[in-house]
């Protein structure tokens, strides 16, 4: 739990350690940084306006190394603040103040989601493309032997779609196969990933774009020189 108001944090970790739950707190960005260094977590409780680090820079550093969920907890409720920590790899957003019943279901619904994340995913221990090669179990992309980093949505995202070649994917069927069936946020959430698993593709050196869009649809996988 990272917060940089002790009123807060006090309030979570009495309601949360009642439901059973072991806390681990942090005050500031560079402190929570520490503790992941240290020691595995079920779940992160991320708070965005801090003083040293702000939670945006701090879910992002969290990304580069762990695939631990992370639920950004912020007073800031404008949507284009959500897509954003959504974009850069938060599992999802609640805004203060919130009811307690709600965040303990979000608690359990993303701890929930975590554990079956796998199992969604390709089970091949190669998927070849064009100038790409994805490594499922590796949890890992190449281009031209170049390793590309993702956040874990982003990976999760293109190999279900790479998975399942030229099938057309509803916006709302990835969010339901990646964030739960109970997810609430925005399925718009969708587009900024992509948006992002493209620039990252392309400026790696990759001469076409894998993921189309189908217009009034969604989006389907395709390998360079198969039809759009």
């Amino acid at each position: 739990m990272v917060d940089d108001e002790w009123n807060m944090r006090n309030l979570l970790r009495i309601y949360l350690m009642k439901e059973g739950f072991q806390i681990q707190e942090a005050s500031t960005g560079l402190e929570a940084l520490s503790m992941v260094k240290k020691h595995s977590f079920d779940i992160i409780l991320l708070d965005v306006m801090m003083p040293d680090m702000d939670g945006w820079q701090v879910c992002k550093a969290i990304r580069e190394t762990e695939t631990v969920p992370i639920l950004m907890l912020t007073a800031r409720t404008e949507t284009k603040d959500k897509i954003h920590g959504l974009g850069i790899g938060a599992d999802d957003y609640l805004t203060k103040p919130f009811d307690s019943e709600e965040l303990l279901a979000r608690i359990y619904s993303l701890i929930r989601r975590s554990t079956i994340t796998q199992t969604s995913l390709p089970q091949q221990l190669v998927l070849e493309f064009p100038q790409m090669t994805i490594f499922p179990d590796a949890r890992e992309v190449r281009i031209q032997d170049e390793l590309i980093e993702f956040t874990p949505k982003e990976f999760d995202l293109l190999a279900v779609l790479a998975q399942s070649r030229q099938r057309a994917f509803s916006r709302e069927e990835l969010v339901e196969r990646l964030w739960g069936y109970d997810y609430e946020g925005e399925v718009r959430v969708v587009d900024t990933h992509i948006k992002n698993i493209r620039e990252k593709l392309h400026k790696a050196g990759m001469t076409y774009n894998p993921i189309q869009t189908v217009w009034g649809v969604g989006y389907k996988f395709y390998a360079s020189g198969e039809q759009e």
